[in-house]
């Protein structure tokens, strides 16, 4: 049961819950981008189960400049010195194809770390031919929905994955997976790693004027629950 979380409060009940692995962020309201090195360094040090560090530059899409890829370079080598257990990436090309040379630079610079391929894999044309190309190239594994909104209502590619991958590499159903869904996903996918926000959101004290910071603070944020995450492990340890 990996956990994405983008705080330390949500790491920690992420680890009270039975959490396998954190995959660590920063601005998971934007999808999850990099996070920053002081970030990393308290998981690490409070953090008993692995972490999967998000290199993304920025929000948006998979469409990455030379000098964004430069940008993320220089993330993975200064996070590296924190000693994670791996990365998160993932880049395409303006066709919707996996982008070779940018992935090729990510994973020669994250080694002797393994990465995963995150959701960007859910925006390319040929999701099988893409597969291929994800294995040969050496990632560990995929993060996908199925290219659809969730996990559960794309299963169907999720399978013809797992299928053709072969266990050459992990599919990791991910995206609107909760206690109430995941046992079916689980059935129905026979995979054994899934990746879930197990969030409830945390009011902070009310704004006392009408004064605005960038697009507005917002006195609540979404955090992960101790309570949801011990759920689904369970629920995973029972099925």
């Amino acid at each position: 049961m990996e956990i994405c979380i983008d705080s330390i409060e949500s790491a920690k009940n992420a680890i009270s819950g039975g959490a396998s692995r954190l995959e660590v962020c920063s601005a998971l309201s934007e999808g999850g981008l990099t996070p920053s090195s002081g970030l990393v360094f308290q998981i690490r040090k409070l953090s008993p189960i692995p972490i999967y560090i998000m290199i993304r530059v920025r929000a948006g899409n998979f469409v990455y400049s030379e000098e964004e890829m430069n940008a993320m370079i220089f993330d993975i080598e200064t996070l590296k010195k924190l000693n994670p257990n791996g990365f998160v990436f993932g880049a395409l090309t303006n066709e919707n194809e996996i982008h070779n040379e940018y992935c090729e630079k990510i994973l020669n610079a994250a080694q002797p770390f393994p990465v995963t391929f995150h959701r960007a894999f859910d925006y390319v044309k040929d999701p099988l031919e893409s597969l291929e190309i994800i294995c040969k190239l050496g990632f560990e594994r995929i993060l996908t929905s199925g290219q659809k909104e969730s996990a559960l209502v794309g299963i169907s590619l999720i399978q013809q994955l797992i299928e053709k991958s072969k266990k050459r590499i992990i599919i990791m159903p991910g995206a609107g997976i909760t206690k109430d869904n995941l046992r079916e996903i689980k059935n129905l996918s026979k995979t054994h790693e899934f990746h879930a926000s197990a969030k409830k959101i945390k009011n902070y004290s009310k704004q006392l004027n009408n004064i605005k910071i960038g697009d507005g603070v917002n006195f609540s944020i979404m955090i992960a629950d101790e309570n949801l995450v011990r759920e689904m492990v369970k629920i995973l340890k029972e099925s």
